[in-house]
C-alpha cells in the first residue's frame, strides 16, 4: 500500500503555473512535468506531456516507451507552429508495481528516495549539472550559478535519436519513500532540510508535501514549484 500526498503553487513572481502533476496509486503512476520557462507554450507543453504518459501506459506501454512517444508528439506539434521556439518539459515519473519501482525523468524535475536517508536517483540534465560531474563546479556553487537552468535534454525540444530518459530501478522497503518534485522546490530548499521533511513519521504524507510547498514559498519562490511524496506502508 502507497500513501501519498502531492501539490503545486504558482510561486510568488510568476502570473501562471506552467507546472502540472499526476498522482494515481490504482495505476501506479506518477509524475511531475513543468514547461519550459520563457517559452509561451510551456503550459500546453506540461500538460500534453502529462495526458500523452498517462494514456501511454494506460493503454500497456512501458515508462520510457511513454515519454519517447510523447517528445515525438511535442516535437511534431511544435513544427506547426508559427512561432520559431518549441514547446518544451521536463517529466520526473515512477511507476509502482508492488514493491517494485521505476523511475524515469528527462531536464532538472528530480526524483529521490529515502530510506533512513536521503538519496538522489536522478540526475539532472543541465549544463551546470555536467560541470558538477566533471569536478569544475561544487554542488553549492552549482546552486548559484547563472546558468543552473539551462537543460541540456528536453521533451519536445530534443530530437528523438538523441534524447536520453534517465532510468532507476528498485524495490521500496516498508517506510521507504519516493519524491518527485520540479526545481521550485529544489532551487529554494536544500536537500539536508528536504530530507529532514520528508523523514517525518508524525505527520501524514499531505502534511511532508504542504510543509515542503510552504519551505519553498518562505525562499524568494521565484519559480513554480510541484511536490509527489510517495510513503510505503510499514
Amino acid at each position: 500500500m502507497i500513501e501519498f500526498g502531492h501539490g503545486t503553487h504558482t510561486g510568488l513572481r510568476r502570473t501562471r503555473n506552467e507546472d502540472t502533476y499526476y498522482a494515481d496509486a490504482s495505476l501506479g503512476l506518477f509524475l511531475v512535468v513543468d514547461g519550459m520557462g520563457g517559452h509561451r507554450h510551456g503550459e500546453v507543453a506540461s500538460a500534453t506531456a502529462r495526458d500523452g504518459v498517462v494514456a501511454q501506459v494506460s493503454a500497456g506501454q512501458s515508462l520510457v516507451d511513454a515519454i519517447q512517444r510523447v517528445n515525438e508528439a511535442l516535437l511534431a506539434r511544435s513544427s506547426g507552429l508559427a512561432e520559431s521556439r518549441p514547446m518544451g518539459t521536463t517529466i520526473a515519473a515512477v511507476r509502482i508495481v508492488g514493491r517494485s519501482y521505476e523511475a524515469a525523468w528527462v531536464g532538472d524535475s528530480r526524483i529521490y528516495r529515502w530510506d533512513g536517508e536521503l538519496q538522489r536517483l536522478s540526475h539532472d540534465h543541465s549544463i551546470v549539472e555536467a560541470l558538477v560531474a566533471s569536478g569544475e563546479l561544487t554542488e553549492e556553487q552549482a546552486r548559484a550559478h547563472p546558468q543552473r537552468s539551462v537543460l541540456t535534454q528536453a521533451l519536445g525540444i530534443t530530437a528523438p535519436d538523441q534524447l536520453h530518459i534517465g532510468l532507476a530501478r528498485g524495490e521500496l522497503a516498508a517506510g521507504a519513500r519516493l519524491l518527485l518534485c520540479t526545481d521550485g522546490l529544489t532551487d529554494e530548499v536544500a536537500d539536508s532540510r528536504i530530507g529532514e521533511i520528508v523523514s517525518r513519521t508524525d505527520i501524514a504524507a499531505q502534511e511532508c508535501v504542504d510543509h515542503l510547498l510552504l519551505e519553498a514559498l518562505g525562499g524568494s519562490a521565484r519559480d513554480n514549484v510541484t511536490v509527489i511524496l510517495l510513503r510505503a506502508a510499514a
